[in-house]
């Protein structure tokens, strides 16, 4: 394909939103963050190819199911030459951070089933608290606020 002929299939930031949904200002930061890129015209105007489209779907589905973009940066850093992830691509990393997502939803549940326990407390310090002390994690170490913990004395 001629020089001439790639650069009539590129795509504006505007043509880019408006076939991908995204926010101009969210393809501006997606390139700050080095998931997608593009070249600079001689007016400085940026210029993308057609399968950026398919980076930014990709992105936007990782978003929607909880990846944090640190994450989905990581996962098309490994892809050769920075090529566009395919269906391959989606299923390998998908499996991945499945255990991941998994573990928040589980997370979730169960900061929605004891939210209603916290609404008499208001103080979210106490040692049972399963919202601000998960586990009873300071329970054997500490009492009271994490904040200002007071320390259990031995019984010697």
């Amino acid at each position: 394909m001629s020089q001439s002929s790639e650069k009539s299939h590129e795509l504006t930031v505007g043509q880019l939103a408006a076939r991908s949904g995204a926010a101009v200002s969210a393809l501006h930061f997606y390139e700050s963050k080095g998931l997608i890129s593009s070249r600079r015209t001689s007016g400085n105007q940026r210029r993308y190819t057609r399968d950026t489209l398919r980076r930014v779907a990709f992105v936007r589905a990782a978003q929607r199911v909880g990846i944090p973009l640190a994450t989905i940066g990581e996962a098309l850093a490994q892809l050769p030459e920075a090529r566009t992830p395919d269906r391959e691509d989606w299923a390998r990393l998908s499996l991945a951070w499945r255990g991941e997502l998994d573990t928040r939803i589980n997370q979730l549940g169960r900061l929605r089933d004891h939210l209603t326990d916290c609404i008499g407390c208001g103080c979210l310090s106490l040692d049972t608290c399963v919202l601000s002390n998960p586990e009873d994690d300071f329970g054997s170490r500490m009492a009271g606020s994490r904040l200002m913990p007071v320390r259990y004395q031995d019984d010697d």
